[in-house]
């Protein structure tokens, strides 16, 4: 099994007043099915109907739906991170409409703030699985298990910009410095192989930059 994640950039960030106070929400399409997406990657409505349920019953319903700010590195749920929950999910034919509120945590605070701001955010859903080739596509398996519905993310574009920036050569620096021309270089072999090779997907170039990241905190 392998941790699966989907970006959805097709919701909407609303602000709504209820005695007063402002609230606000993600709404949108947090899983489609039966269709290739972005990533080659196609879920069966089958698999995605029977996840969604038990998700909803033993989640949702419960107030235990929750998502993050980021990018997480795998399936677990980091509550010091939590900036929303997932209050509905409802099925729209092959797709799953959901809805959630961002709440006063920390990282809610800093959404909020983004969405104030006029921030452009998209949605990633997060789960672990198998996937079998079919052909143009991969297939989720019957094995998958969804973690959240929707963390809340920003520069969906990074991995692409982060392979433009090593194909161009240019120089990455942190804060506290240059990282390393020999990283550098083995990025650039990386990049260079997998274009050749055709297999510089998009699930590619994020593996790619979250060991670029990595690599700066180090």
């Amino acid at each position: 099994m392998k941790l699966i994640t989907e970006l959805n950039e097709s919701v909407q960030f609303l602000k709504e007043e209820k005695d007063g106070k402002p609230q606000y929400f993600i709404e949108g399409v947090f899983i489609q099915g039966e269709k290739k997406n972005k990533n080659g990657r196609v879920y069966p409505v089958e698999i995605l109907e029977k996840e969604v349920a038990k998700y909803c019953e033993n989640l949702v319903a419960k107030n235990r739906a929750f998502g993050e700010l980021g990018h997480p590195e795998g399936p677990t749920i980091n509550l010091d991170k939590v900036s929303h929950m997932i209050v509905e999910i409802k099925q729209d034919g092959p797709n799953f409409i959901g809805k959630a509120k961002i709440m006063d945590t920390p990282n809610g605070k800093i959404v909020k703030t983004l969405i104030d701001e006029g921030a452009t955010l998209g949605v990633s859903t997060r789960g672990m699985g198998s996937l079998k080739s079919r052909g143009e596509f991969q297939e989720v398996q019957s094995d998958f298990s969804l973690a959240t519905a929707a963390d809340i993310v920003a520069d969906p574009s990074a991995p692409d910009a982060f392979v433009n920036g090593i194909m161009e050569g240019v120089e990455w620096v942190w804060d506290n410095g240059i990282l390393k021309a020999s990283t550098i270089e083995r990025y650039e072999n990386i990049v260079e192989e997998k274009t050749k090779s055709k297999s510089l997907t998009s699930e590619a170039k994020l593996e790619l930059f979250e060991d670029f990241l990595k690599n700066l905190s180090k």
